[in-house]
This record gives C-alpha cells, sequence and structure tokens, in this order.
C-alpha cells in the first residue's frame, strides 16, 4: 500500500468497528475524553439462549407498545451491544419493545469452532427470535449488522416488517478499494482501544482476542456480495442510513435505496463512521417515525 493510499484510509477510518472498519494501517488514535460516552457499558442484566450450538447473551428492553414489534438490534463487527448501541437502546426502548444480542464470539456471547459469517449470524438471529415465541419483529443493523439485516430480510423473509440499514453494505464494491488493501494487513495490535478494552471486560474468554480479532478479518475478506435480484426481492420497507464521509460510500447508499422496492435514504451531513452511533441517537426521532409509519 502506498503511503497516500495508507494516509486516506486513516482518515476514512479511524477507531471504526473492526470488522467492518478494515483496521487502519496505525494505531487508532486514543478519544478525546470529552466526547460523547457511547461505549460505556449496559449492566449484565440479561440472558442465555441456546441457538445454533451457541448460548448467546440478549437483552429484552422496555415494553410492547401494541402498534408494531419488537425492534431487534444487530451490532457492528468486533463490535458488542454496548459499544454499538449504548446511547440509542434506552431511547428506542421508551416507546417500545428492544431485542439486542452479542453476536458469535462478541461481547459476552462465547465462541464457538465454526467461521464467522454473514449468513450465519443471520441464522442465529433469526432462530433467537423463534426461541423467543417472536414471528415478526423489526431490525436495525450498524455496519457489518447492517449486512446481516440484508441478509435476514433475503434468507428469512417472514420474519421481518422493517429494516434500517446503517452504514451497511450489500456488496464489495460499497467501500473504497483501499478498505480491502488494508484488511489483509489488520492485525490485533492495530485494534482500536475502546473495542479491545470492551472485549477485556465482558468476553467469557478474554485471553481469545487474537483469535477473535483474526475471525472477524477473515469474515471481512470472505465477503460474498449479494445479488441485486436478492435485494429487488426484499418487500419490507427499509430505512438506508449513511454518513456523508462514512466508509460506507454515499453512492453504494443510493443504490441500495434504489434496488429495494420500498426504501428511504438518509445521510447524515459531517458524519464518519466512527460518529455513526453518536448521531443514531441524536437522530433517534428520524427511526422512530420511520418504523412508526404504517
Amino acid at each position: 500500500m502506498t503511503t497516500t493510499s495508507s494516509s486516506r484510509l486513516a482518515t476514512l477510518l479511524p477507531a471504526v468497528p473492526m470488522a467492518i472498519a478494515a483496521l487502519s494501517p496505525a494505531p487508532a488514535p486514543a478519544r478525546d475524553a470529552a466526547e460523547p460516552a457511547h461505549r460505556t457499558a449496559t449492566p449484565a442484566s440479561g440472558h442465555y439462549a441456546a441457538v445454533n450450538g451457541l448460548q448467546i447473551y440478549y437483552e429484552i428492553h422496555g415494553a410492547p407498545n401494541g402498534r408494531t414489534p419488537p425492534v431487534v438490534l444487530l451490532h457492528g463487527g468486533g463490535s458488542s451491544i454496548d459499544t454499538s448501541f449504548a446511547r440509542l437502546l434506552p431511547r428506542l426502548a421508551k416507546g417500545r419493545q428492544v431485542v439486542a444480542f452479542d453476536q458469535q464470539g462478541h461481547g459476552r456471547t462465547a465462541d464457538v469452532d465454526r467461521p464467522f459469517s454473514f449468513e450465519q449470524s443471520a441464522d442465529d438471529a433469526a432462530a433467537l427470535l423463534r426461541s423467543l415465541k417472536m414471528d415478526r419483529a423489526d431490525f436495525l443493523g450498524f455496519s457489518n449488522g447492517g449486512t446481516i439485516a440484508l441478509h435476514i430480510a433475503v434468507r428469512h423473509p417472514q420474519l421481518v416488517r422493517k429494516l434500517v440499514v446503517v452504514s451497511g453494505m450489500y456488496k464489495r464494491d460499497g467501500v473504497p478499494a483501499e478498505f480491502w488493501q488494508a484488511m489483509r494487513h489488520a492485525s490485533v495490535e492495530n485494534m482500536p482501544a475502546d473495542l479491545r478494552d470492551s472485549y477485556a471486560r465482558i468476553a467469557p474468554h478474554p485471553d481469545q482476542l487474537r483469535s477473535f480479532h483474526d475471525k472477524s478479518a477473515r469474515r471481512m475478506l470472505d465477503f460474498k456480495d449479494l445479488r441485486a435480484d436478492d435485494m429487488r426481492a426484499i418487500a419490507a420497507p427499509a430505512l438506508i442510513i449513511n454518513g456523508d464521509r462514512d466508509v460506507v460510500r454515499t453512492e453504494h447508499a443510493l443504490e441500495m435505496s434504489r434496488l429495494l422496492p420500498h426504501a428511504e435514504l438518509a445521510v447524515f451531513p459531517a458524519t464518519d463512521h466512527a460518529a455513526m452511533p453518536d448521531r443514531l441517537a441524536e437522530q433517534a426521532a428520524l427511526i422512530e417515525t420511520f418504523l412508526e409509519a404504517r
């Protein structure tokens, strides 16, 4: 990688959740103490469910409102409920039921002997909902979670009422070419400090950090495009959210909004990938309006 492309990638991707972020070639800078604390952990007050060979950690917040189904939160790669949704979750739970869970090997869900994949994560989410006797839900996914939400809509369409895809992509050219160059050189030493610290604090086996990192990077390197026909077949109304400085190209977000039959697009100004969790909390009214609409 040239110095120029490395510098550009570092500008695009500072301290972004690991697997979608293509860990920057240099260690991420420390966060300023004045930044909003969207990385603060939630209390470990959840439950575990036996799902597809996993013991999945999940939390249920809020109460059914009688109008809309639960909204399921799908966190970013290398992340957890805590690091992706600590600020947004309480806001959403004021008006509806919210289900959030840690994916295989992430957060408080222990890893098992199988690779990470978007397809498997989609199937795990569907199986968790069925184990909870929930036959329909809205899905909100950030970063890798947005891609997982699309896979759920393709693989388990009967479960999906509405989709919110935040900084997600459906094919490899949704991000700049240097993203993939950086992914091939990703290392645990360059993992964003907040994600590394969160893993050490809440993971069932903190000593598995290197394996966790490498499996997360491999999931991205093995990324397989969804077909345009698969996207066109998604009947659920969708809200596509992107930052104008996001690692996911704005043009790609626009392309998704045009492929999906019933989609809206919102582009947050002056927002990169790392800032998106805070901006989501600020713009929660936009998401609530979309989910409440008939």
